[in-house]
């Protein structure tokens, strides 16, 4: 099959995933890379739109591939630069029930910036954590950029949204609740980790909120010059996780 007009109803149907308010079960997936990974990792790709020259590349496909040209790819992505390829992913699922049997879990209450949550994700890949928690009002998982950010690891981890503080203590009540708070008198280079844990981390504008800090049953920070007022909140996770997991 080939589409090269920016008017197919069927690009204008894909388009609309770069919008939140689409994304119910599919998603963009953009760029060799990101699409490999997910092909590689079980993601069911419905459709694949790749630009002509690039073909060769996605012999691994075993699908039909739509040709087209950059103008497509560029009405499918939110980046300046159209990528070579742009696929059409079935989103991937968890209960949180699986929480009960996992022993490291990363929290994020109200994450807004997608390219954060990105790196976290991979950061979290990297160092061996067992998934994420997403709490309350967070940014979406399947935004393009944070897709992008995330370089290919967004399928290797559970993502799980949690809304409520009651939703939380059923699946981590007998966890360890560790608040990450700017002042505490546990340092994370003498913290000792005991599992099953649950390592909480606020937003970069509000922190954690009364209602988790009340939760946590143990608090840690990271120990740093006196000049720095805070860090990134990617990079105070990735920290957090290289020294305890």
């Amino acid at each position: 099959m080939e589409i090269t007009s920016v008017n197919n109803d069927l690009v204008k149907e894909y388009a609309k995933l770069l919008q939140k308010k689409y994304r119910k079960d599919k998603f963009i997936l953009e760029g060799y890379k990101a699409i490999k990974e997910a092909y590689n990792s079980k993601i069911e790709i419905e459709a694949l739109f790749v630009e002509k020259s690039h073909l060769e590349d996605f012999k691994f496909f075993n699908k039909e591939i739509i040709k087209t040209n950059s103008a497509v790819l560029k009405k499918l992505s939110d980046t300046e630069t159209p990528p070579v390829a742009v696929a059409i992913g079935i989103q991937k699922k968890y209960s949180p029930e699986i929480i009960k049997k996992l022993k490291k879990i990363i929290l994020l209450e109200g994450i807004k910036d997608a390219g954060n949550l990105g790196t976290i994700i991979r950061s979290a890949v990297a160092f061996r954590a067992d998934a994420i928690i997403l709490y309350g009002d967070c940014v979406d998982i399947y935004n393009p950029k944070c897709v992008r950010s995330t370089v290919g690891n967004l399928w290797k981890i559970p993502v799980i949204n949690i809304k409520t503080i009651e939703q939380l203590q059923k699946y981590t009540n007998n966890f360890t609740r560790i608040a990450t708070l700017p002042r505490t008198n546990n340092l994370l280079k003498s913290f000792e980790l005991k599992t099953p844990a649950l390592i909480m981390f606020g937003s970069e504008a509000d922190g954690l909120s009364e209602e988790l800090i009340k939760y946590s049953t143990e608090s840690i920070k990271i120990e740093m010059s006196k000049e720095v007022e805070s860090l990134n909140l990617a990079t105070s996770v990735s920290v957090i996780m290289y020294e305890l997991f």
